[in-house]
């Protein structure tokens, strides 16, 4: 099963391997959310994001950075 909006965590890490040279605190959520969608194993409805659920990837990133 591929990744939901809910997958914040494993979101974040495929994030992560594919744009290592970006800094997640500085990017903003229209990049971020096409970023999600462009993921080879993302599968939800690309409609169903909000900014809570962006936020949480971007913290998660953030965290996975660290």
């Amino acid at each position: 099963m591929g990744l939901r909006w809910t997958d914040t965590l494993e979101i974040a890490m495929a994030l992560e391997e594919r744009h290592p040279e970006v800094d997640p605190r500085y990017l903003n959520f229209v990049d971020l959310r096409n970023w999600v969608i462009d993921l080879p194993e993302f599968e939800d409805d690309p409609q169903h994001s909000g900014e809570k659920i962006l936020e949480a990837i971007q913290m998660a990133w953030i965290e996975e950075r660290e």
